[in-house]
């Protein structure tokens, strides 16, 4: 045994407790499905707005061959997200308390990662959404570019709406989890039905083809949505990261001993100060690996082809109902594919704005949770704020002050302006955050648990593939 597993490397933040690694319920398949639940919430905060919009708006104005992008799209990204989880599993501390380890320190990446978080998902794009498809259904036909102020003012209600919901629960995090699973339930299953009955299988077998056109560019791509769609196709950017802390609330591997966020509510400390690592011997290998299939679990089988599926099924049915070349309003960008379907039976119409309502609505709650959850993570961990105070309360707090900072943003534009955005700062934040836990994992965890190399070579070229798509994006911004 060498000294770095005795006396492992710390970084800038106080030395982790040691502890030995929980055993997780005997590997089985049943097992794994009262295990999971992180890879849920992570879909429904996706399939939002990457499957239901961004998706659908690539792929009708470009055609189905840049369905590759979306296949290259969600194996890097659950990849990085395992690699966020590696290091969750080792310490009990999500992935962004472990980048405030390194050097130049806690100060620097709390900051530099909470104005990121900021710029992804302060402003409400599903929220947005949302609400177009909220009038929508009040009014029984698509919003326009006259109906803005409505929209805008039921985009406030939503956002309030759910920062109600995320503090009404005793710990966000399971709460997220119920609500996931129920929502995945009812939009998968209307998603086959309706593909099943308006697609013929001639457009199935283009779809399928679609996502293994590798290299397929079109001529004059908009090179800023092309990144929104990298990037939302998934959960790029901060999502990817917050992945780790809802393995920490779920308790997986050392994150059973540190304890969780808790709730708005809670007046006791749930949440331990300083993470906790295990001493490297056979048994706690032995259990790490069983934690570690778990993982995979979770983030290959559920989430990963989850967003599979769900962009399959939403891109499908677009790309037949609509002509190739089509451009929709920004403030009805979560309405089209229901006007479409209206035209073949009344009935769809309802049923088609349900579904994207709930779609949209699940989303805002994920990006609503996340901000607050990762900046409450970080200021915890970081000593911004007494560590006497309940980290759930700290989380409130925040909930409260992003709450009320989006619904302001909610009158800088409609949601495909504030989608875009999203998507802009999202690729940028994943190439960076793709080199930061490569350098994490190869440098604090023990050898070990370092992920081989075959793996380090899919960050590189997570961060080469997201940084390249970063750069044509500026480019073609500052260009104009």
């Amino acid at each position: 045994m060498n000294s770095e597993t005795t006396n492992p490397k710390h970084g800038a933040l106080p030395p982790w407790n040691v502890d030995e690694l929980p055993a997780p319920l005997p590997f089985s398949l049943r097992n794994a499905l009262r295990t999971i639940g992180p890879g849920a919430i992570l879909l429904v905060g996706a399939i939002g707005m990457g499957e239901w919009i961004a998706g659908p708006l690539f792929v009708v104005q470009h055609g189905r061959s840049v369905l590759w992008i979306a296949t290259l799209a969600f194996v890097l990204q659950s990849l990085l997200n395992l690699e966020a989880v590696r290091y969750t599993l080792y310490t009990g501390e999500p992935v962004l308390t472990g980048f405030m380890r390194m050097r130049p320190g806690s100060k620097v990446w709390g900051f530099f990662y909470a104005l990121a978080g900021f710029a992804q998902l302060g402003m409400p794009a599903a929220a947005a959404g949302c609400a177009g498809v909220a009038f929508a259904m009040l009014q029984g036909r698509a919003p326009t570019d006259g109906d803005a102020s409505m929209v805008t003012w039921i985009t406030v209600a939503i956002v309030l709406v759910s920062a109600v919901v995320l503090a009404s629960g005793k710990k966000v995090e399971r709460l997220l989890e119920r609500l996931s699973w129920m929502m995945i339930l009812f939009i998968f299953s209307f998603l086959l039905w309706v593909n099943f009955t308006f697609v013929p299988l001639k457009d199935w077998i283009s779809t399928s083809a679609g996502f293994l056109s590798f290299g397929s560019i079109p001529e004059n791509v908009d090179f800023v949505m092309l990144a929104v769609f990298a990037a939302l196709a998934g959960s790029g950017g901060i999502g990817n990261l917050a992945i780790a802390n809802w393995f920490r609330d779920k308790g997986f591997g050392m994150a059973s001993k540190t304890g969780n966020m808790g709730g708005v509510w809670s007046t006791e400390q749930t949440l331990a100060p300083v993470g906790r690592v295990f001493p490297i011997n056979a048994e706690n290998l032995k259990r790490w690996r069983d934690w570690w299939r778990y993982a995979i679990i979770d983030q290959s089988g559920l989430w990963m082809l989850g967003c599979i599926v769900g962009m399959f099924l939403m891109t499908n049915l677009a790309a037949s109902l609509f002509q190739p070349g089509m451009q929709v309003s920004g403030v009805a960008a979560g309405v089209f594919q229901a006007a479409e379907m209206r035209k073949l039976w009344e009935g769809f119409w309802y049923l088609a704005l349900m579904n994207g309502f709930w779609i949209l609505f699940s989303t805002t709650l994920t990006n609503v949770d996340v901000l607050a959850r990762v900046v409450a993570d970080m200021a915890w961990a970081g000593g911004a704020v007494p560590k006497k105070m309940p980290v759930g309360r700290l989380y409130g707090l925040l909930l409260l002050g992003f709450t009320v900072i989006a619904c302001f943003g909610a009158f800088l534009g409609d949601a495909k302006l504030l989608l875009m955005i999203l998507g802009a700062t999202a690729a940028p934040i994943t190439a960076f955050s793709a080199l930061q836990i490569l350098r994490l994992n190869t440098t604090l965890l023990p050898p070990e648990l370092r992920p081989p190399l075959w793996r380090k070579i899919a960050l590189v070229l997570t961060a080469l593939f997201y940084g390249a798509i970063s750069v044509a994006m500026f480019h073609q911004i500052f260009s104009r």
